[in-house]
């Protein structure tokens, strides 16, 4: 028998991985004293560097506009996870810091991030899950570099 049901395709793929990865990260992370932040807030925390990140890197590393991300700084500093302080280098700049919350928080997402894939690698194995990432690297990178190269490479 035929099964005439088409394969996803790489938009509809990535895209069912994602929402898994993130409802699983964003479940354990609940559980772990984390209920209140979102994957929205991914685009900031991900983002951060330990000493701080002017809100202008923050919009450039994560591909958000920069409007986009000071609402998203706005709602982590109301809940705890990041402030704003002077930027020593330039102090009419302002940083974007951790608070022990935002560390704890980051913490747990990277544990809980670093056993998802170590299911996966186990249910593989290493190497084809070593040669999975590397692939789906290597698609990331020429899909991202598409409109620099004349919408196709």
């Amino acid at each position: 028998m035929r099964n005439d049901t088409p394969s996803p395709d790489l938009g509809m793929l990535t895209g069912r991985l994602m929402r898994a990865i993130q409802e699983e990260l964003f479940s354990t992370l609940a559980e772990q004293g984390h209920p209140d932040v979102r994957p929205r807030h991914g685009s900031v925390l991900a983002h951060l560097d330990p000493r701080g990140t002017r809100a202008t890197d923050l919009a450039e590393r994560s591909g958000q506009h920069k409007q986009i991300v000071g609402t998203i700084v706005d709602e982590l500093v109301a809940l705890g996870y990041v402030r704003r302080e002077p930027d020593p280098a330039d102090r009419r700049a302002k940083l974007v810091v951790f608070t022990d919350r935002g560390r704890d928080e980051v913490a747990k997402a990277r544990a809980i991030l670093a056993a998802i894939e170590q299911r996966h690698e186990r249910a593989l194995g290493a190497d084809a899950y070593t040669t999975f990432k590397e692939m789906f690297q290597q698609v990331t990178d020429r899909q991202s570099a598409w409109r620099t190269h004349g919408g196709h490479r």
